[in-house]
């Protein structure tokens, strides 16, 4: 379920589309940009409300942050940090609760991949916008303090039941954001579970593609190649 995504553009690109969150002195990750096959435990941009360095009038700003949430007062992080958060747990699991009242983010993408359920090979799809556009993920953020003394960012995607689209593919998927409900998301409102819902199917489209893409090491752009599952069972 959405441990996978992918990012066609560079941090210009992106920072030009996302132009309402302040890019500050967020560096670009050098060559991690573009990025057609990001996996958890890697590091990001995200979208955050910036109080600590706009306190008085806080508004989005570009941060980095890595992919699998630390909660803050955890003394030790899991061996395998959350990468995802559902949407029914949220409010009330403990890992997520804080962070959802109050730190929550946007995570800029290209699109996401989605693996088929019930098969032996798993067929993988990829998800994205009919326009190719760029588009935000909901996401919850946390600062963790290794005892060294170093502050490190972490995040999770929000995850929730599948749109009629992505249904025949997987029972869940991540949440999409539209637009008008980035600043909602971002704001203080505690609890905007109303925003935590699938997204239309009507604007997405998704393709089968390679089954390379299932290995993290193979980041290239051939990732995103469709696949016809037709000329492939004829094959078999």
């Amino acid at each position: 379920m959405c441990r996978r995504i992918y990012i066609d553009q560079s941090f210009d690109e992106m920072a030009r589309n996302f132009a309402f969150a302040d890019r500050g002195d967020v560096y670009d990750l050098g060559d991690r940009l573009p990025r057609y096959n990001g996996a958890p435990t890697e590091v990001y941009h995200v979208i955050i409300q910036d109080v600590a360095r706009q306190r008085l009038r806080p508004r989005p700003a570009f941060a980095v942050a890595r992919w699998g949430l630390i909660p803050s007062w955890m003394s030790q992080p899991r061996r395998q940090a959350p990468v995802h958060a559902r949407r029914e747990e949220i409010a009330s699991n403990e890992l997520f609760q804080d962070a959802y009242r109050t730190r929550r983010c946007l995570i800029p993408v290209s699109g996401f991949f989605e693996w088929a359920d019930g098969s032996d090979k798993k067929q993988p799809y990829a998800v994205a916008m009919k326009d190719r556009s760029m588009f935000a993920l909901a996401g919850i953020w946390e600062v963790w303090h290794h005892p060294a003394g170093i502050e490190i960012r972490t995040f999770a995607v929000v995850t929730c039941p599948s749109n009629a689209m992505i249904s025949a593919i997987h029972n869940r998927m991540p949440v999409v954001l539209r637009p008008e409900d980035y600043d909602r998301w971002l704001s203080s409102d505690r609890d905007p579970r109303d925003l935590m819902k699938p997204f239309g199917a009507s604007t997405l489209t998704t393709s089968p593609i390679s089954r390379r893409v299932s290995n993290f090491r193979n980041g290239g752009p051939e990732n995103l190649s469709r696949v016809d599952l037709n000329a492939k069972r004829v094959a078999q």
